[in-house]
């Protein structure tokens, strides 16, 4: 592999991959596509700006042409595909643009890479590949002793959010088995690390903790997350770039489930915060109680976590600390708006 398009590179955890990739892999092309959106932020990738190799596109994955154009300008052989609306929250208040983002984005990019890649111009399949990131969520809810999420579990969507990328990882099933498209997807745990946006659970927790404000929990605080750390699913998604099997989809958890108010009360500890900061607030429609998944296909590509839970919180907190200059800014204007609209009423 040698140029790569990651769409979304502005965003969580396609930021953390493309700096990911630009420290393992340097003589490769990084171009990232990210239209950004309220959780796009150009701010994440300034470390790399200056790389020679790495190019950033203001622009969107539903523009036909230009995604066409990137894959003929730059000559990619990889497409990793990260860009996604993924707030549960927002998909329940505004599920539009859940279905235009995940379903119609996706679908636009695998047509233009059909386009370019089978149609265009004589390929080697063997060198293309699309990637797809998807979610743990798309299996459905796990009762307390139900064993963990396997690859052949049938999916169960139970949010808008979850049902749009259930969705978009059918179309990308459906390009490679009726066109021949080169595909692999990675269904992830929920991640954890640096520039995450502040609306998720950990770094909504560690910003408000910082600023001395209530930390909001839905419900009982019992709902159970498998948490990975971000590098850690970077490291695993670039593992299945270079070992995976065309076709195939690989589920990386982080083997670490935790209830939200433990966890919660976990930063509280590492922070030095009271308890009382925690404001219960009234849960989500359709709460999904717990996720947790089966990481043994993509263990068998040589893949394990590097980071115990334990040193990757410790250091995610000490990055928000070290890094108040880019989350301070997001906790003003829009999102100021949607926080007290969203915690109202708890």
């Amino acid at each position: 592999m040698s140029a790569l398009l990651i769409t979304g590179g502005a965003g969580f955890i396609g930021a953390n991959f493309v700096h990911h990739w630009i420290r393992q892999h340097p003589a490769d092309t990084v171009v990232v596509l990210d239209a950004l959106t309220y959780a796009g932020n150009r701010a994440s990738l300034e470390p790399v700006a200056a790389h020679p190799r790495f190019r950033f596109v203001h622009g969107d994955i539903r523009d036909f042409a230009l995604v066409c154009a990137l894959l003929e300008q730059h000559q990619i052989d990889t497409l990793v595909h990260f860009a996604a609306e993924s707030h549960v929250d927002r998909s329940i208040t505004g599920p539009d643009a859940f279905i235009e983002t995940n379903v119609v984005g996706t679908h636009t990019l695998l047509k233009a890479a059909r386009r370019i890649w089978l149609e265009g111009r004589s390929t080697d399949r063997a060198r293309v590949r699309f990637h797809h990131v998807s979610t743990d969520e798309v299996y459905g809810s796990l009762g307390p002793t139900d064993p963990a999420f396997t690859e052949a579990t049938p999916y169960a969507p139970n949010s808008p959010y979850a049902a749009s990328k259930a969705a978009s990882d059918h179309l990308v099933r459906a390009y490679h088995h009726t066109y021949g498209l080169p595909v692999t997807t990675t269904n992830c745990s929920n991640n954890y690390g640096p520039y995450h946006f502040p609306e998720k659970l950990i770094p909504l927790t560690i910003v408000n903790m910082l600023a001395g404000q209530p930390v909001p929990v839905y419900g009982d605080g019992q709902n159970v997350r498998d948490w990975l750390y971000v590098l850690d699913n970077c490291a695993a998604i670039d593992l299945v770039l270079r070992r995976g099997r065309d076709g195939e989809i690989y589920n990386i958890g982080g083997s670490t489930e935790v209830e939200n108010i433990a966890l919660t009360r976990r930063i509280l500890s590492l922070l030095g915060r009271p308890e009382s900061l925690i404001q219960p607030v009234t849960d989500r429609p359709g709460h999904d109680r717990r996720y947790a998944l089966d990481s043994g296909k993509v263990k068998t590509l040589g893949w394990t976590p590097a980071t115990t839970f334990d040193a990757a919180l410790a250091a995610t907190v000490e990055w928000y600390r070290g890094h108040e200059s880019w989350w301070r800014p997001i906790k003003t204007g829009a999102f100021r708006q949607y926080y007290q609209s969203q915690y109202a009423t708890g």
